[in-house]
């Protein structure tokens, strides 16, 4: 699909008319592209990165309703991400999966037993179902061997599922473009094309590879940018809508934070939820919620103080582990696309989306990763003034293709690893394990990934640079010490025939992922 010179045949047909161009690689993006394709429209997306380059690579990987938005009101946002969680769930198994959750409840503190059964009450209410429980302390701390005895009453057992944002993206890109769209990556959209009557009809791009440009004309063309989204704006006049938010995570190896499910802090200083789950054989802590700061183009990272206020609710939840900074191998930071309304906390915005025509740019900004695809059937709706012809958009599509079972029976996977590469990699998934060569099959160290899947990713997944390859396809570089690189090696005999790179290029690869690992994954230097 992605393979080689998939750039230039795709470049080849930019000259086209298209019915939607979408600017924006990220989930959002990636399902109105798979939305418009299934509904017939000539569809083209565009992202200036790599695919899950932003936000949609850093995320908690939470496919949840947000239990906390719950306390705020925000009755909608919690509802619909319920309602989109169970979809997901159901639809990409293997790729999206339930995991418990627990919430302690201490003696004195917020929010207490009451508040909290209320709010899971109608959390399962929205789901139609009943999924969650009480334990007293006793039973509780069996469940939560790690966690903070001192004054604990208890807590709730409740049901959340977890996900691969990035492999997420790559699942419904390629659904998309096995539906008859075209996707590239590192095509930077330098402004929009206008029409004479002032109306929005097509994109200036370049090939951020080669330097070709090109102009693409379209009926329509979305903005789904994310925090990126008041820049295409602007050109139309739009005023400034984003309130960028910057999450920061750390992870640690799975022996040092071990858990079983994931475990919901109340932070010792300002009461926030923090996050610990295990994911991919390590335990990931998160998020923090600030006003980002940092420019929109770099790579996002982690600071000082966000490090220290990640400890400093690790160290009380889990005070017999002694954890110390030095035990993290990694950290990652993303910048969430808030809608802001001038409120003083970011962590009080609505998570909420919103669809906005302006002068024939159609922008959806906001909401979360859970709720992609209700975002993209609000979005093709919008679209649909601009095409009248498009069908109309009915809740009941799926957000995601069938797969079938029995796919790979008869391989040598147990159950467990046959639904993980079908989540993941969805038909595609035996050819994967056909390009695999002798001992690929094995697990790469202590993580789940396969060395096949390494092969896969290179030759045919659109990968351009080596932190395509090992941060967003094969997730080596956030999962091991030092960004996998002492892998490289092995690493290298694998990729570098399969994309093609000579000598030179594979070490000036390996010298720019070396500085990106550091600049964005790793820790700051005080610590």
């Amino acid at each position: 699909m992605w393979a080689h010179q998939w750039r230039d045949r795709v470049w080849a047909r930019l000259g086209q008319h298209w019915d939607l161009v979408v600017v924006g690689g990220g989930i959002t993006g990636a399902g109105v592209l798979r939305l418009a394709a299934q509904l017939g429209l000539r569809a083209l997306l565009l992202e200036a990165r790599d695919f899950g380059w932003g936000t949609s690579s850093r995320s908690t990987k939470l496919v949840h309703g947000g239990l906390r938005y719950l306390a705020q009101g925000q009755f909608h946002v919690t509802r619909q991400s319920v309602r989109e969680r169970e979809r997901l769930a159901a639809e990409g198994p293997g790729l999206v999966d339930w995991m418990g959750f627990l919430f302690p409840i201490y003696q004195g503190t917020s929010p207490g037993q009451r508040s909290l059964a209320l709010g899971l009450a109608f959390y399962d209410l929205f789901a139609r179902k009943w999924a969650h429980a009480y334990h007293q302390a006793e039973s509780f701390a069996l469940l939560a061997p790690h966690i903070r005895r001192g004054r604990l009453r208890g807590g709730f057992l409740y049901e959340d599922a977890v996900t691969d944002d990035a492999r997420l993206v790559l699942r419904v890109l390629r659904e998309a473009v096995r539906a008859g769209a075209a996707a590239l990556n590192y095509a930077e959209v330098r402004s929009l094309l206008f029409d004479r009557a002032g109306h929005v009809n097509g994109v200036a791009v370049r090939d951020i590879a080669t330097g070709r440009q090109a102009d693409v004309r379209a009926r329509a063309v979305v903005n789904a940018t994310g925090a990126w989204s008041d820049t295409l704006r602007a050109q139309v006049g739009g005023e400034p809508r984003m309130r960028p938010s910057r999450g920061s995570h750390l992870i640690f190896p799975s022996w040092r934070l071990p858990l079983a499910q994931s475990c919901t802090l109340v932070h010792p200083g300002d009461g926030r939820p923090v996050f610990v789950l295990p994911w991919e054989g390590v335990a990931v802590a998160g998020t923090t919620d600030l006003d980002h700061g940092q420019p929109l183009g770099e790579e996002p990272h982690i600071t000082t103080m966000e490090v220290d206020y990640l400890m400093s609710a690790l160290q009380a939840g889990f005070p017999t582990l002694n954890l110390k900074t030095q035990d993290a191998i990694a950290s990652f930071s993303g910048v969430r696309p808030i809608l802001g309304s001038g409120t003083g906390d970011p962590s009080k915005e609505s998570r909420a989306h919103a669809v906005m025509q302006e002068k024939g740019l159609v922008t959806v900004a906001g909401g979360k990763l859970t709720t992609f695809h209700a975002m993209a059937q609000d979005t093709v709706q919008a679209v649909r003034g601009l095409l009248p012809e498009i069908r109309p958009v009915t809740r009941e599509v799926r957000a995601l293709d069938a797969v079938p079972a029995d796919l790979l029976d008869g391989e040598v996977f147990d159950r467990e690893q046959r639904r993980r590469l079908l989540g993941r990699y969805g038909v595609d998934a035996p050819n994967l394990v056909a390009a695999a060569r002798p001992g690929e099959l094995h697990a790469i160290e202590a993580t789940s990934f396969l060395w096949a899947e390494l092969r896969w990713a290179a030759r045919d997944e659109g990968v351009m640079h080596l932190d395509d390859l090992l941060l967003r396809r094969v997730r080596v570089g956030l999962l091991l010490p030092q960004g996998a690189m002492a892998l490289l090696d092995r690493i290298r005999t694998i990729a570098q025939p399969e994309l093609g790179w000579d000598d030179l290029r594979w070490e000036a690869e390996t010298a720019a992922y070396a500085e990106t690992w550091q600049r964005g994954y790793s820790l700051p230097v005080a610590h």
